[in-house]
C-alpha cells in the first residue's frame, strides 16, 4: 500500500500538535503527583503512565483533528539546545571524517551508522515484503561487513549505491528529487549525512501514512478506545474526576442559581466541590444534558492561569483556548460590522465585495486587540470610517455629515471597552447560537440564525460545527462518567442519567 503511494497524490499533510502532547502529558502528571488524595507511585507506574496518556492523546488527536500528521522537528538556531545539538553534531561527524581519513581507516563509526541504517530501512519495510527484507539482510551482514572493515576491503561507495537505490525503492514522492540529489555526492561523510537526514524524513513519512491508514479505524472505535484508555488511568489514580466533578457541579449551580460571576471568567475558587441547594427550587431541576452543556459553554469563560479544568477534557485544552479566542475575534468583528452598517446603510452593505473588504480590514487591525484595545480600535474607526466615505461615494450616495462620521467614529471606540452594550449583546447571541448547536443540532441552528449575526455566518458557522464537534464526541465518549458525577449533583438524574448519553 505505502509503495502504491508512488504514483498517487501526496499523502502528506502540514503541521502537527507534538506541543499539545507534552502539555497534556504535563497536565496529566501534576493531576497525579499533586491530586487532593495523593497516592504513592513508583517511577514505573509514572512511566507506565506517561505511555498510556500518550496513547490516548495521539489516538484522539487522529481523531478529532483531520489535518494530524508529524512533521519535522526543527530547533531554533539561537537557542542553548538548538547551539548544544549542532555542536554535538558536527563533532560527531568530524570524528567520523578523521576516522575515514586515517590510515589504514577507520571504520568504527561507519559499521555503527550502517547498522542503523539497515534498522531503520528494514523499519520502512511492510509485512509482506519478506523478499526484500531477506535481501537487505544479506546485503548488509554487519557480521561480514566488520570483517571486510578488519580486512580493508570495505566497499563504501557500493555499499552508499545500494542503499540508495532501496532509498529511491521505499520513499514517498516528495522524497525522490532528494534522493536523487545523494546521488551526486562524492564525499562519504556528507553522503552519510545526507543517507540519515533523508531516512528520518521517511520514517516520518511513514508514520503519516500509518496515521492516515489508522484512521477509519480509530474513528469507528474511537469512542470504546478512549473509555477504555482512560479507565486504565482512572484506576491508577481514583481522583482522576476530582476537577470534572467540580466543573459539573459548577454548571448545575449556575443553573438554578444563576449570577454575574457566571458570565464572567471562571476560576478554581469559584469551582466548588459541595453540590448546590436544590431545595428552593425542586421544581425546576435541570436536566443533566442540560447541566453538561452549560458546562461545555463555561468552557469557553475558562481563566487560562486556572489549573483545575476537567480532566476529561484536557485532552482539547488547546482546542478549546483558540475556540474562545476565535469568539472574541468573532465578537469584535460582529460589533465593527454591526455598528458600521447602522450608519452606513442596507444598500452599501448589500455588496458581498465591500463587506467582505471590511472583514479583512478589521480582522487585520483588531490582531492585537488583547494587548493594545484602545489603541486598535482607534485605528479601526479611522480606516472603516474612511472605506464607508469612498464605498458611499463610488455607489454615487449621500456620504455621511461630519455629526455622523464623528458618531460612528467614536461608537467604534468604545468597542474597546467590556462594558459596550453592543459589544455584550453580540458575544450572547454568539454563545446562545453555540448553546443551539449543543442543544437542537448544527442543521437546525444554522437555519435559525441569530439577529445581528449574518455578517458573520460563515465564520460563526465554522465555529459552531467545530465546538459541536469536539464536544459530542467528548459526550459519546465520557457520558458514563458524567452521568455517575450528575446523580450526586442533581437529584433527579439517577432517573435520567441516559439523557447524557450520546444520541
Amino acid at each position: 500500500l505505502f509503495l502504491g503511494c508512488k504514483g498517487g497524490q501526496e499523502p502528506y499533510g502540514p503541521l502537527d500538535a507534538e506541543k499539545a502532547f507534552d502539555k497534556i502529558q504535563h497536565l496529566f502528571l501534576i493531576k497525579t503527583l499533586h491530586s487532593s488524595r495523593p497516592e504513592v507511585l513508583s517511577v514505573t507506574d509514572l512511566i507506565e503512565t506517561v505511555n498510556e496518556v500518550s496513547k490516548l492523546s495521539i489516538a484522539h488527536e487522529i481523531v478529532v483533528n483531520q489535518d494530524f500528521c508529524m512533521e519535522e522537528s526543527v530547533l531554533p538556531p539561537n537557542s542553548l539546545e538548538g547551539r548544544f545539538m549542532e555542536t554535538m553534531y558536527n563533532a560527531f561527524w568530524d570524528h567520523l571524517k578523521e576516522q575515514l581519513l586515517s590510515t589504514p581507516p577507520d571504520f568504527t563509526c561507519a559499521l555503527e551508522l550502517l547498522k542503523e541504517v539497515k534498522e531503520i530501512l528494514l523499519s520502512l519495510l511492510l509485512p509482506h515484503q519478506n523478499r526484500l527484507r531477506n535481501e537487505i539482510e544479506e546485503a548488509l551482514d554487519m557480521d561480514l561487513l566488520k570483517q571486510e572493515a578488519e580486512h580493508g576491503a570495505l566497499d563504501v561507495p557500493h555499499l552508499s549505491n545500494y542503499i540508495l537505490n532501496l532509498m529511491t525503492l521505499l520513499c514517498a514522492p516528495v522524497r525522490d528529487e532528494t534522493v536523487q540529489k545523494l546521488e551526486s555526492m562524492t564525499d562519504p561523510v556528507q553522503l552519510l549525512k545526507g543517507i540519515f537526514n533523508v531516512l528520518g524524513l521517511m520514517k516520518m513519512d511513514m508514520v503519516n501514512y500509518t496515521i492516515q491508514s489508522l484512521r477509519p479505524y480509530l474513528q469507528e472505535h474511537s469512542v470504546q478506545y478512549e473509555q477504555a484508555k482512560f479507565q486504565e488511568l482512572l484506576d491508577k489514580q481514583s481522583s482522576l474526576l476530582d476537577c470534572t466533578t467540580k466543573w459539573l457541579t459548577k454548571a448545575a449551580t449556575d443553573l438554578t442559581t444563576p449570577s454575574p460571576s457566571s458570565l464572567g471568567s471562571l476560576s478554581s475558587s469559584s469551582l466548588g466541590c459541595s453540590p448546590p441547594n436544590w431545595a428552593a427550587n425542586s421544581s425546576e431541576l435541570p436536566s443533566p444534558t442540560m447541566v453538561l452543556y452549560h458546562g461545555y459553554l463555561n468552557l469557553l469563560l475558562w481563566d487560562p492561569d486556572d489549573d483545575e479544568f476537567p480532566e476529561t477534557l484536557l485532552m482539547d485544552r488547546i482546542r478549546l483556548q483558540e475556540m474562545e479566542s476565535q469568539l472574541h475575534q468573532l465578537t469584535i468583528l460582529a460589533s465593527v460590522l454591526l455598528v458600521a452598517r447602522s450608519f452606513s446603510g442596507n444598500v452599501l452593505f448589500s455588496s458581498p465585495e465591500f463587506v467582505d473588504k471590511l472583514k479583512c480590514i478589521t480582522k487585520a487591525l483588531t490582531e492585537e486587540f488583547n494587548s493594545r484595545p484602545q489603541e486598535t480600535m482607534v485605528s479601526v474607526s479611522e480606516q472603516v470610517s474612511w472605506e464607508i466615505h469612498q464605498g458611499l461615494k463610488d455607489m454615487g450616495l449621500t456620504a455621511l455629515s461630519s455629526e455622523n462620521t464623528a458618531s460612528l467614529i467614536g461608537q467604534l471606540q468604545n468597542i474597546a471597552k467590556k462594558e459596550n452594550c453592543v459589544r455584550n449583546i453580540i458575544d450572547q447571541r454568539i454563545r446562545l447560537f453555540l448553546k443551539c448547536c449543543l442543544v437542537r443540532g448544527m442543521q437546525e441552528s444554522l437555519q435559525d440564525f441569530p439577529g445581528g449575526l449574518s455578517l458573520i455566518k460563515g465564520e460563526l458557522a465554522e465555529l459552531g460545527w467545530n465546538f459541536f464537534n469536539l464536544m459530542h464526541h467528548n459526550q459519546q465518549v465520557f457520558s458514563p462518567y458524567y452521568a455517575e458525577i450528575l446523580k450526586n449533583v442533581i437529584p433527579q438524574a439517577q432517573a435520567q442519567e441516559t439523557e447524557v448519553e450520546s444520541v
